[in-house]
Parts: structure tokens; sequence; C-alpha cells
């Protein structure tokens, strides 16, 4: 009996002892954290955590406060009591309190903000939550130094430092979303990933090509999609989001789902979005009464058939403007060993038609509303598949700490169909772009307490392109339409007879600080690039060599300076170069607009970016409030801007599109431009209830050799927001502004900034400069709130454009929305 009461007594004893051991897990994957230092108020004990994360803490007291630390994530306490209570696990943050945000992006590997030189701008998943945008490109448009043209609702192109389209980078979980034919102009492609779907957004502001390669000019949006977490125990969780809007009768619901075990875990999002027809603003304090008004519209939509436009009986109702998408997410997340993980990531995005307003509001005659000049002109589903596996590496090895090896399989499809008022004819032209890649990108600590890193990596993108388009003839019976009577031929848009591009890159970047106070940061890439192209049919447009095959290299160094002379202050210097090498779209892509006609040129060669910029930052109040600021200047050299062709008597080219002839213009290189600015920028805590942030950023650029304005430019804008938050409340309000942009500021050449659809001063002017106003000046309030019910259930409010302004978005050819009511509301179960 004494032998039994004793053994009892020592299972008791050994079971209390085991309760000690404290489990240390990573908040953002559940994983187990190792060398992690655990350490008590006096500092008299010193503890680390094993390789399984586990470490005892039975030599503690009851009384003390526990503090977990580790270099890659925030200092952590806990008294140890309360850790009791939550049976000894704890999970650490990598982001800290104090603005000291991780950075994945400027290094593909985390990374404290204070040793970063480039300006960088971060969107967390409750940004975004208190955002509640109803596309990912509206998202961007609240990122200090973003501004965001749209030539149709459906649609959204960031302009960063002045770039745009091919010049600026978009990347999901570490994979190149810019394709082949990514074309200089405006692009869509940023609402294809539904902000419901996002954990976070990285911007990286300037030239980044030494981590990205080509396109990286302007800079880089790096959207990361939620992951699981792993659980020691069998854990379901979901989660239902719902918002309606009044400005187009949004309805997008989302449900996901997320599965967490021990060794696995499986996260599952779908989102749905409805957006009906938009609502401009009313009150136009600009002063033109008629101007972004819709008077009459196509109702050739949908598979309906009118001969004629039709009349608009409310003009600030933008017909024309709604569509609806579906997002799908479903991503794995899988620890092979303790060093080594697998991310299995699948995307899938598919919109309606979306109609391309701008062009359906263009006019034959621009003095009369009626002469609509198309009945059809949209896109067709926008469609885009990812299909990636990450492996990541951590096995602190000499030549590889840490790494990770992405391999990804895209697969994007659009499409574009238009009639015109008076004609039968339907066009269709449909390009689908198949893109395999890997990358693997890897450092290395050269020293044990890690102030000198050496970072290695590679990359292989293959695009490839398919270009078909063909015509259809209506066939009407009694006034509907009844299939087709015949078809006839299409010029396509790209090469007929096929077209591919071939990316590969090596690339070395090393970091060192060099005291306690400064750290400077290098790399330099080689990129090489392959690109072929065959047309076939000569129908329209006929080619000296249908069959092309181009090569182009391009060495890009960058040099950082980051000096921090104490806590509250640093100062940050950058030397950059970056490349763009045309793709597909730049040599031959053929399209139609404002009577120019864009035709291949084979001929064009990489542009080249020259950057340098400072930026400073000053911290307040124990680091819980930031006001900095970055200022640049860059410099282009054989720039690429699309410009008139001529024939050898001087006249301009004339070719045919769809049985018209027109102006032939195409991309050509020029000499060097320039583009400057800065952005202004404060984020932080007033109180401990209220917090408030805003930016104000200025553009300026212009060629060299003709002296004109740079197209893209966006004129000065910014934001300022307060927000007060306690308990279950939150409450906010925000100002967004922009100011005018004369006309003499617009660049005519390539009529990417929609300088004709600005407001008309002068109808019988024989110039553009005389005949249009430019963009004009706006400014916007907007209310929000959000009231948490309980840990599972809150309900969001946002009113914007309180005074229901009527503004239009420098270049955009579409108005911007009047007065929204937004109401949403978030349940976890």
């Amino acid at each position: 009996m004494m032998r039994y009461s004793v053994f009892i007594f020592l299972c008791f004893v050994y079971s209390i002892s085991l309760s000690q051991n404290v489990k240390i897990l990573d908040k953002e994957t559940g994983k187990s954290i190792r060398n992690v230092t655990v350490f008590n108020d006096s500092n008299t004990i010193s503890l680390t955590s094993n390789n399984d994360g586990f470490v005892d803490i039975s030599s503690i007291k009851e009384n003390e406060t526990i503090y977990f630390s580790h270099l890659s994530y925030a200092i952590f306490s806990i008294t140890k009591a309360k850790l009791r209570k939550q049976d000894f696990i704890v999970y650490l943050s990598k982001q800290s309190e104090q603005l000291d945000e991780i950075i994945i992006s400027s290094f593909k590997k985390a990374e404290k903000r204070k040793r970063i030189a480039e300006q960088i701008a971060v969107v967390s998943l409750k940004d975004i939550q208190k955002v509640s945008p109803q596309t990912s490109a509206d998202l961007l448009a609240t990122i200090p130094g973003i501004k965001v043209q749209k030539s149709q609702f459906g649609g959204g192109s960031p302009v960063i430092r002045g770039m745009e389209s091919n010049r600026v980078l978009l990347v999901v979980d570490g994979v190149r979303m810019n394709n082949a034919i990514y074309r200089k102009g405006h692009l869509q492609n940023s609402i294809t990933l539904s902000p419901n779907l996002l954990d976070k957004t990285e911007v990286i502001f300037g030239p980044s090509s030494v981590i990205y390669g080509s396109d990286a000019l302007g800079g880089v949006v790096h959207y990361y999609t939620k992951t699981p977490k792993l659980s020691e125990e069998k854990k379901v969780a979901s989660q239902f989001f719902s918002r309606f809007s009044t400005v187009n009768q949004e309805i997008t619901t989302n449900v996901s789902a997320e599965i967490s075990f021990a060794n696995w875990a499986s996260f599952t999002s779908i989102s749905y979005s409805d957006f009906g027809d938009l609502m401009a603003g009313k009150n136009r304090r600009h002063g033109f009464k008629d101007w972004g008004k819709v008077f009459y519209f196509s109702e050739n939509v949908n598979g309906n058939y009118n001969p004629n436009p039709t009349l608009n009986t409310d003009s600030n109702l933008l017909r024309n403007t709604g569509y609806n998408q579906t997002d799908v997410l479903q991503k794995f997340f899988v620890p092979l060993s303790k060093n080594t993980d697998l991310k299995v990531n699948l995307q899938y995005s598919s919109s309606s038609d979306i109609p391309r307003f701008d062009r359906l509001t263009e006019l034959t005659n621009s003095a009369d509303p009626y002469s609509l000049k198309f009945a059809e002109w949209y896109y067709g589903p926008q469609k885009r598949l990812l299909i990636s596996s990450q492996l990541l590496l951590n096995p602190n090895k000499n030549w590889l700490e840490s790494g990770a090896i992405t391999t990804a399989y895209q697969n994007v499809q659009e499409s574009r169909i238009q009639r015109k008022f008076g004609s039968l004819d339907r066009s269709y032209r449909e390009e689908t772009v198949n893109i395999f890649s890997i990358n693997g990108d890897f450092s290395v600590s050269l020293t044990e307490d890690k102030t000198r890193t050496l970072s290695y990596g590679f990359e292989v993108a293959y695009n490839d392109v398919m270009s078909n388009s063909y015509g259809r003839t209506l066939n009407i019976s009694n006034g509907e339409i009844d299939g087709f009577s015949g078809g006839f031929k299409v010029q396509s848009r790209y090469p007929d007879g096929g077209s591919d591009f071939l990316t590969s890159a090596i690339y070395v970047g090393y970091r060192q600080d060099l005291n306690s106070k400064s750290t400077l940061n290098t790399g330099i890439r080689f990129t090489n690039i392959n690109k072929n192209a065959t047309w076939i049919d000569e129908t329209f447009l006929t080619f000296q060599d249908k069959s092309i095959s181009r090569n182009n290299s391009a060495i890009t160094a960058t040099l950082g300076y980051v000096y921090k002379p104490n806590t509250n202050w640093q100062l940050n210097g950058v030397l950059s170069s970056g490349f763009r090498s045309p793709n597909i779209d730049d040599i031959g892509r053929v399209r139609e607009k404002a009577g120019n006609v864009t035709i291949p040129n084979i001929h064009v060669s990489p542009e080249f970016a020259y950057n340098a910029e400072i930026g400073i930052q000053k911290y307040f109040n124990n680091r819980k409030f930031r006001i900095g600021g970055s200022f640049y200047y860059t410099l282009l050299d054989n720039y690429i801007q699309r410009d008139f062709v001529y024939n050898p008597d001087g006249s301009i080219k004339q070719v045919q599109f769809d049985g018209d002839f027109g102006n032939a213009v195409n991309n050509q290189n020029k000499g060097t431009a320039y583009v400057l600015g800065y952005t202004i920028n404060y984020l932080g805590k007033i109180s401990k209830t209220i917090n408030t942030e805003g930016f104000l950023t200025y553009t300026k650029g212009r060629t060299y050799d003709t002296d004109e304005p740079m197209s893209s430019i966006p004129p000065l804008f910014g934001q300022f927001s307060i927000n007060y938050k306690k308990e279950k409340i939150e409450l906010g309000s925000v100002v967004r502004f922009n100011a005018k942009k004369n006309i003499e500021d617009f660049n005519f050449t390539e009529g990417i900034d929609n300088h004709e659809l600005t407001p008309v001063v002068d109808q019988n002017a024989t110039n553009d400069i005389d005949k249009f106003y430019g963009s004009p000046s706006w400014i916007t309030l907007g209310v929000n709130g959000r009231y948490v019910v309980s840990d599972n259930f809150s309900v969001q409010a946002r009113l914007d454009n309180i005074f229901d302004e009527h503004y239009i978005e420098f270049a955009s050819g579409v108005s911007s929305p009047g007065r929204n009511l937004s109401v949403s509301f978030m349940a976890s179960f």
C-alpha cells in the first residue's frame, strides 16, 4: 500500500513539473519557436526554448512576470499565474506596437523597418477590415503615395511615383502577376484578387529590380493572402462576412473556413461581389454642370439588341458600369519537418462581362450626346487561375539559414468584344496566357550576432501567349438577336501565330549593420529576357518579318543606407537602378482608340530607371507616433512612349482597323525623362483612445528630349483621418482631396492621360490647350464606425462622400462614386 501511495505521489509531482513546460508558438503559423530567451523581472533567471519550442519555467516564482524574447518577434510579457490559465501556451507575434513593422517584400525575408532604406507601406488585416474596400484597387487608393485610375468601374490601375501599368509590378504570395501582355496605359488586373482574401499588402516605392527584376520601375505591390495556422488540438473556425453599399447596390458575401491540426492546416475562402450601375455625385462644385453625366446609353448588353442609343432618365446614373466577380482561395500548410514547411496555394478569380464605360460613352460627334460610337464594347469574363507551391526552408546551415522555393502555374484569360452602332458586325479578340515560373530566395547570416547577412536567389518565368480573333454578323429577327448570319476576319490583338516570353535571372544582396546606428544594404541582379512572336494573317497589316526573336539583358543594382542617430530618428538614403524589358504587348499589340491605331514595333528595346531618394522618420511618444517623408528623383533613359508613325514623305501613316482608317502609332524608344516628387506622412496615437494618420503626395515628370509632360503624373493629392477606439466602439473620419491638374501638364502624345475626357471650356478652339480645362480639384469627407457586439460578431458602417461631390479621378474615364452608405457585418464561429 505504501509503495502504491509513493508511486501516486511521484506521478503527481511529475505531472506538476510537466505543467511548468511552456509551449512557445508563432502566432501566424502555429509552429513552435526555438531559441526563445525567457527571463524574469530581476533577470536572475534566463532560459532558452528547445528545438520543439518548450521551456521549463518551474524555477520562476508564481508572482513574477515572465518575458519572452526572440530576434524575429516582439517581446512578450505575462505573469506566471496568467500563463497557467492559458495552459502554458504562448503565441509570439512578428509585429510590435511601436510602429516597427516587420517587412517581408523588400528582401523577401522578414526584416524590421528600421533596417530598410526604401519607402515602404504596409496595410494590415485590421486596416483592410476597417477600410472595407469593394475591390483591391480601392484598397490601394488608401495607401500613401498611390493614385488609382479607372477606365470603367470594373477596373483600377495603380499609379506609383508617376509609373503605371507595366511599370508597376504586382505580386501575390511571392508569384509575379505581371505577364507578357501587361500593357502600357491602364490595367484592371489589380481587381482579380478580392480584398476579403488578403492578410496584408506591402508596397515598395521606387525601382526594385534587384529583387524583382523587370517592370518594378515605380514600385512593387505585394499581396499576401490568408494562411492557415497549426494547432496542437483539432480546431475548426469559420467566418461569414456580408456588405451592402447604396451607391451601386453592391452585395458582397465572403465565407471562409480554417481547419487546424498539429501536422497540417487548411484555409478555404469564397468571395462573391455583385455590383450594380454606379451613381455619381450630384453636387458639381467644379462648375461644369454636364461633365460626367450620361445622357444616352447603349442597351445592347446581356444579349439585348437595340439599334439606337437609349435616353438615360437619370444622367447621374452611370449605365453600363455594373458587373460581378467570384474569388476562391484554397491554401494548405504542411510542416514536412522541423526545418521544412510546405504551402500549397490555389486561387481562382472569374468575372462577368465588364462593360468598358469610357468606350461606351465615346461619341462620333462631340457636340451630339446621342451620337454614341459603340453599341457594344466590353471585356469578356476575366479569369485568373494560380496554382503554386512554396517550400520554406530553415536548415540553419553555414550556406543557407533560411529560404523559399516557389513554383507556380498561372492561366490568365481575357477578351474584348465590340460592335458599333449602325453595324451588325461584332468583333471578338481573345487572349490566353499560360505562365510557368520558379524562383528561389535564400539568406544566410555571416556572423553569429546576425549583423551581416547575405541573400541570393534566382528566377525563371515562361509566358506562352495565344491570341485569337474573329467576327460574327448578327442575325436580327423581330428586334432580337437570333444567332449569326455570317462571319468575317478580324485583326488579332497580338501575334496570331503565337508568342512567348522567357525571363531568367540571378541576384545577390548583402546587408550589414555597420554599427549600432547604421545599416548598409546593397545588391546586384542580372536578368536575361528572350521573346519570340509569329504573325500569320496579313489581311490588314503586312509584316517585314513574320517571325521574330529578340533577346536582351540588363544588370541592375541598389545601395541603401540607414542611419539612426538615436531611437527617435531614422535617416535613409537609396541609390537604385531598374529596367523594363519590352513585352509582347509592347512589340506586337494592335488596337484602336480615338482615331489612332497602335501597330507592332519589334525594334523596341528596354527602358532604364536610375533613382536617388532620401527618407526621414521622426518618432514621438515612445515610438507610438511617427512623422516621415520620402523625396526622390528618377531618371528614365531610353524610355518607351507611344507616338505617330510617319511615311517617308513626312505624313502620318494611315492603317485600317475594324473597317475604319486611323493614324498609325506604335511604341518607340525616346531619349531621357525625369520624375521627381515626395510623400509626407504621419501615423500614430494621440492618446490611448485616439489615433490619426495622413499623407500628402506630389509628383512631377517631364521629358528632357521633347520637353513635354510625362504620362500618368497625378496632381497633388492626400488624405487625413482621425479615429477613436474604446472598448467595443470604433469611430473615424477621413478627408480625401486632389488638387487641380492644368491642361498644359497633360501628355497629349500618348493619350494615356485622357485629356479629352476633361471638361470642355471652348468647343470651337483649334487646339487642345484652349479647348479643355484639365482635371478639376475636389475634396470629400467620410465617416465610419464599428461596434463589436461580441467576440464573434461585429457590425460596421461607412458613409463616404457625405456631401455627394461629383469628381473624376485624374485620367479616369468614369466618375467616382457619389454619396455612399456601406453597411457590413462579420460573424466568426
